[in-house]
């Protein structure tokens, strides 16, 4: 198969994957805020969030929920969902950040399982995430059973690159 008839296909596939799962993760989702990014929200900074994966089972199609955000458009309570299943000692997946009907990210992730260190990178979505780019570090959060951090930087702009962590 050509690189452009699978660089189409994978974005049919994620498409696909994308409705269904955001009608799957929003119907089980507690009821959370949508609100739209203000103008006086920062349109680009250093990115803080925390995560439980008690519902993450490495499989494709679970999912991580938000703890907490220093980004108003991250609510409590958004999910991220791994579109692919987790390696043996690695995760090497596509991801979604669905925070409401109409807004998500699209990202991905590699995370070494041994060392629990990787990196996510989002480059845009739907509704207020249509311009948002992020580099972020995840590491996981010793303290707890399904703690994660992800520590990094964001932007909600086309044609800038964020800066390296």
């Amino acid at each position: 198969m050509s690189r452009l008839t699978r660089s189409w296909t994978r974005r049919l596939v994620v498409a696909a994957a994308i409705l269904s799962l955001t009608g799957l993760a929003l119907a089980r989702a507690p009821s959370v805020s949508a609100s739209p990014v203000s103008a006086s929200s920062a349109r680009s900074g250093d990115l803080h969030v925390t995560k439980e994966c008690s519902q993450y089972t490495g499989m494709a199609d679970s999912f991580c929920t938000i703890t907490s955000s220093n980004l108003p458009a991250i609510t409590v309570g958004s999910r991220i969902v791994y579109l692919q299943a987790a390696g043996a000692t690695a995760v090497d997946s596509d991801v979604i950040l669905v925070v409401a009907p109409g807004d998500f990210a699209l990202g991905h992730v590699v995370l070494n399982r041994l060392t629990h260190r990787g990196v996510i990178t989002f480059s845009g979505g739907t509704g207020k995430f249509t311009w948002f780019h992020a580099r972020i570090v995840v590491t996981r959060d010793l303290s707890t059973a399904f703690g994660w951090f992800w520590n990094g930087d964001y932007r909600f702009s086309p044609g800038e690159e964020t800066k390296e962590s």
